[in-house]
């Protein structure tokens, strides 16, 4: 199923960047944020993407993560609806199609009931290769909900997941297929053992453009004039040394490798993000990081934008550490 597709979904950010220049409005944030009557606000977003694994259950739980995680990056911890988008492959058989749509939609269904909410609806078209989305939609008071624009200097930067498991999905699945011009790339560089032992353990999923992109758009959106400064980059083990087999793009050196469902990258002052850490290890055993820090901008060109530092390390990350307890 994963193999039906094309090699990447994401538009480039230069391309995307000069369309969304045409619309009215800021579209840094994932969330759009919509003022309603009796002081409310109307919280919604939407992702879909291609298949990247061949279970369609677990496809389905990928989905419904990916698109809810980014209501929690502001805050938001309840769902009230959830939308079901499906593109149905057309070189299907009627079979395959009943099999493969009823376990990605309980996949989708499961996580939405394990994250308290419901899906109410959607769209199925057909498509040449499959695409699986949603759209996420919240109500809430002003209280309900974190505007993300209030980093202050001399904070941290921390992040919930090692990044790598777009690629460690992409590169096991390259290894699989004997016609791919991939596998003669990467078969000096990883065995296809450890891109399975990767693939397994990651369990969920980041969306996006990229550490350093996701972190640009985020300080862009700050009231204070504020530089983020990347100072390290976890990485699942392994999936570096993959990417350096790979065009200079999908390098993981250069912060700017697509993720699939990733971590959260959350902002918080120095005094509490070692304790930030630590809560996140005691709730379900997985690590967090301090990946960077806020800086004072010293001139308008550094203002609301991030970069990664000149002395940027490297932390190889066992894929064990990152199975849920």
């Amino acid at each position: 199923m994963a193999a039906e597709r094309p090699v990447s979904c994401k538009l480039p950010q230069v391309e995307l960047n000069a369309l969304l220049e045409k619309l009215a409005g800021s579209t840094e944030l994932d969330c759009c944020v919509i003022p309603l009557r009796d002081n409310r606000k109307l919280i919604q977003t939407t992702d879909f993407f291609y298949a990247n694994v061949d279970d369609p259950y677990t496809m389905g739980w990928i989905t419904c993560l990916n698109v809810l995680s980014d209501l929690y990056a502001m805050g938001v911890v309840d769902c009230d609806n959830l939308l079901l988008l499906l593109g149905v492959p057309t070189e299907m058989s009627p079979e395959e199609r009943n099999i493969v749509n009823e376990l990605l939609m309980r996949g989708f269904q499961e996580c939405a009931a394990k994250a308290g909410t419901s899906v109410r609806g959607g769209q199925t078209v057909y498509n040449p290769w499959l695409l699986i989305g949603g759209v996420a939609t919240s109500v809430l008071s002003d209280s309900e909900f974190i505007m993300p624009n209030q980093a202050e200097a001399e904070s941290v930067l921390v992040l919930t997941k090692p990044l790598g498991t777009q690629l460690a999905v992409n590169g096991y699945s390259w290894m699989q297929d004997s016609t791919s011009v991939w596998k003669e790339k990467l078969a000096p560089r990883i065995s296809v053992e450890d891109l399975k032992t990767l693939y397994e353990a990651a369990c969920t999923d980041v969306t996006g453009f990229g550490l350093l992109d996701h972190a640009r758009n985020l300080a862009g959106v700050q009231t204070a004039p504020v530089l983020f400064e990347i100072t390290c980059l976890p990485c699942l083990a392994g999936v570096r040394h993959l990417s350096m087999g790979l065009a200079e793009r999908h390098h993981l050196d250069t912060g700017l490798t697509p993720e699939t469902s990733g971590g959260l990258l959350v902002v918080l002052p120095s005094k509490s993000a070692e304790a930030y850490c630590q809560d996140l290890f005691e709730a379900d055993g997985t690590p967090a990081w301090i990946v960077g820090r806020v800086l004072p901008a010293s001139n308008p060109s550094e203002a609301r934008t991030a970069r990664l530092s000149p002395d940027l390390t490297f932390l190889e990350v066992p894929h064990a550490s990152m199975i849920l307890k």
